[in-house]
């Protein structure tokens, strides 16, 4: 799925505003259900809907306005109520890495509460991987996957630590 960055997806900086990304996540995942025969709508119409338990976001480069993104979407695994859709991000012309992040999404009634996905969707959706358990941590980090070579620093789920971020920016810190 491509996005077009207008005007309106940037910051004062000129760069896509961060939480931009998680909606452009949540149109990925969209389109990719219809790619394979299953319409949202039509599956809240039934019963079924989506919710997000858990997101990732992993920023390896700034997005500029004109720029066109490409987003890449794959359910990496899934678990009895659960689904796991990983996201990639690149800029179309250079292919550069603007972001890569994840998604869980619980699957529940139209009262809210949980329940198994639905194997019309299982069936239809090709995975990765299936488990019935929790995703193993990668090496890096707890990131379901591996992270790709260039960002093997361990960027997935380190702790922030807020007093060397301030120090490294020369902020003092409260």
């Amino acid at each position: 799925m491509d996005i077009k960055i207008y005007y309106e997806d940037t910051d004062c900086g000129g760069v896509v505003y961060y939480a931009n990304y998680l909606k452009y996540f949540e149109r990925a995942r969209t389109e990719y259900l219809a790619a394979h025969g299953l319409s949202v709508a039509e599956l809240q119409t039934r019963g079924t809907m989506f919710l997000v338990t858990h997101a990732e976001v992993f920023y390896r480069s700034s997005a500029r306005c004109g720029e066109i993104l490409h987003i890449d979407t794959m359910v990496s695994t899934s678990k009895k109520t659960a689904l796991l859709f990983s996201h990639t991000i690149r800029e179309q012309q250079s292919q550069r890495l603007v972001v890569e992040g994840s998604a869980t999404l619980v699957t529940v009634d139209s009262k809210g509460k949980v329940r198994r996905v639905p194997a019309s969707i299982l069936e239809a959706l090709p995975m990765t991987r299936s488990t019935t358990s929790e995703p193993k941590a990668s090496a890096q980090g707890l990131c379901p996957r591996p992270l790709p070579k260039a960002s093997a620093q361990g960027l997935c789920l380190r702790p922030l630590d807020v007093k060397s971020v301030a120090s490294s920016l020369g902020l003092a810190q409260e």
